[in-house]
């Protein structure tokens, strides 16, 4: 009698522990994630005053198909959804809306710009919705104590300033400097990071500080005034259709300053060509990714894959533009995350594991350039090297610059 009662209290017991270690083994996931799909979310400028970036959401597009063909990460497919949003904050908060409540997405992924992305950066941190690898430069973005849920990709404006203005003391310390930028985070923070170089210089070097709307049809009377100030520096800190536009009227004008670019706008494709490749002669930048219209890395293996698969998945596309490039290498960076999240899905993870990035290269980052972060350290890329426009490509020279040397 006791041994059939004793019976169905250990299979009882048996099951329970079955059910914990099944517990113990499931899976975890928030909304935008399942067993077989990954929900990414992207807002892009397809049109509007900075449509030149929108390749980037086209080449991601690409790149997550690719994945999916190969299997997907850890078994499942990327649904990577992309709206346009004109580069218009009003906008962006409607789609980025949207695709968080609507969609339901694991993640916004790389949306593009400082004004946009600063319209939705309160927002997706009060939902505790990843607003991850932002596609700007600014250094706001590199803020996990109060912004926990808000991580960038390249480097810094700031950062990049930095070492342009400790180029032009080394190279013209006597030098007259004209900065021409975009009137928001975006180009302010690049005037800070050169006041900062410059030091008590900043008054007697910097002549003239010329800001423009993203919504003016052309600067060319900005350029005019520029040359008005016998400025024989120009620090152009301009989307690509801007820059294009300040190279063409500079060499319109016959304006020959030493012209440093910011590197958002050094795309051969998408700026130097448009602006004229003799008018681009001897433009001065700095960048972290390779050039797929360079000759140079005809034999670097990263290159070869990425040509693989632009020839399979974007064929015909313009490798001379360098968005490419960085939308194949901000989607590397995603499908690594992803992988390191396992089958824990949870927006907490996905962000855990951006942070704890090490070491990693993407096939088309220069070769020496790492992504690391930590969770004191949301900045992934801090490096960075000099480069000058000759014979219609741009030519790096000395040596990769980290952000402590850079600031």
């Amino acid at each position: 009698m006791n041994n059939k009662k004793l019976a169905p209290l250990a299979a009882a017991a048996a099951f329970s522990l079955l059910m914990t270690q099944g517990a113990l083994a499931q899976k975890s996931y928030d909304t935008g994630a399942s067993d077989t799909e990954i929900k990414i979310g992207n807002v892009e400028a397809y049109s509007g005053p900075a449509s030149a970036y929108g390749v980037i959401g086209k080449t991601e597009e690409a790149y997550f198909k690719m994945i999916n063909d190969q299997g997907g990460v850890n078994g499942r497919k990327i649904n990577f959804i992309s709206y346009d949003d004109s580069y218009s904050p009003p906008k962006t908060v409607e789609q980025v809306r949207k695709l968080i409540e609507s969609d339901e997405v694991l993640l916004v992924f790389n949306a593009l710009g400082t004004p946009t992305q600063t319209a939705v950066q309160k927002y997706q941190n009060t939902k505790k919705v990843p607003q991850l690898f932002v596609a700007t430069g600014a250094s706001k973005w590199n803020d996990p104590k109060d912004y926990p849920w808000t991580m960038g990709f390249q480097p810094s404006y700031r950062v990049e300033a930095r070492i342009f203005a400790k180029y032009i003391l080394k190279e013209k310390p006597n030098a007259k400097v004209a900065v021409f930028f975009q009137n928001d985070d975006f180009g302010k923070d690049y005037v800070i990071g050169l006041k900062e170089v410059f030091g008590e210089k900043a008054k007697n070097m910097i002549v003239a500080e010329e800001s423009y709307e993203t919504t003016e049809p052309s600067i060319d009377s900005h350029i005019v005034k520029l040359k008005g100030t016998g400025a024989d520096v120009l620090v152009d800190i301009t989307t690509p259709k801007f820059a294009a536009q300040a190279i063409k009227k500079a060499a319109e004008l016959e304006w020959k300053p030493l012209h440093i670019l910011t590197d958002v706008s050094v795309s051969i494709g998408a700026v130097m060509k448009p602006a004229g490749l003799e008018a681009s002669e001897g433009v001065l930048s700095a960048q972290y990714m390779k050039d797929g219209s360079d000759p140079q890395w005809k034999d670097d293996e990263g290159m070869k894959k990425f040509m693989a698969f632009i020839d399979k998945y974007m064929p015909g596309a313009n490798i001379s533009d360098l968005n490419l490039s960085y939308g194949y290498a901000a989607a590397q960076t995603m499908v690594q995350v992803l992988k390191q999240c396992g089958d824990d899905l949870t927006r907490a993870n996905v962000m855990k594991q951006a942070a704890s990035l090490k070491n990693l290269a993407p096939d088309t980052f220069i070769p020496g350039v790492r992504i690391d972060t930590s969770p004191t350290d949301f900045a992934p890329v801090e490096q960075l090297k000099m480069m000058q426009f000759k014979g219609g490509k741009w030519e790096l020279f000395g040596d990769i610059i980290s952000a402590e040397a850079g600031g």
